[in-house]
């Protein structure tokens, strides 16, 4: 598996596009390229769902496969800076359905601050950066019917 089966997809990030990034990711994974593999979930967190896809029963949105990214990276393995990565991502997204998105990435971000809190962020970047309870009603605002609890579930389980 490569970007290329992703790349029909690219006008169409659709019900057919989820499972295809979430294996991508899976995939970078198991070849030892964490951060690439979190650059993928990025690409399945905003695929155009609207959280009635009967894929999303089997699949939800990935904030547990991030948090076991980040946790069980290897050492010596790069991923970056996964924090400061959503930090820039939740504040520079554009486009279509960018409330949602910048709501995933405050997400993807708090869930990264729970389980690597030593990692810093970018002190260049002035920006707003939520607590917890706004970027749980961020997504309750702009995600899935559903989503906002998943998510704080999942932020609970990783203290």
């Amino acid at each position: 598996m490569s970007w290329r089966t992703l790349a029909p997809h690219r006008d169409d990030p659709g019900a057919a596009f989820y499972p295809l990034a979430l294996a991508y990711a899976q995939t970078l994974w198991q070849r030892g390229l964490s951060a690439r593999s979190l650059l993928a979930l990025d690409r399945a967190f905003f695929a155009r769902l609207d959280g009635s896809e009967p894929v999303l029963k089997d699949w939800p949105l990935p904030y547990r496969a991030l948090v076991w990214i980040i946790r069980h990276n290897p050492g010596g393995t790069f991923i970056g800076n996964p924090r400061v990565h959503f930090q820039h991502l939740a504040d520079r997204v554009r486009g279509k359905r960018r409330e949602q998105k910048s709501a995933r990435a405050w997400a993807c971000w708090t869930l990264v601050r729970a389980v690597r809190p030593e990692l810093p962020g970018d002190p260049r970047h002035a920006v707003d950066e939520p607590d917890e309870a706004s970027a749980f009603e961020l997504l309750r605002e702009h995600g899935h019917p559903g989503e906002a609890d998943y998510w704080r579930n999942c932020l609970h389980e990783n203290r």
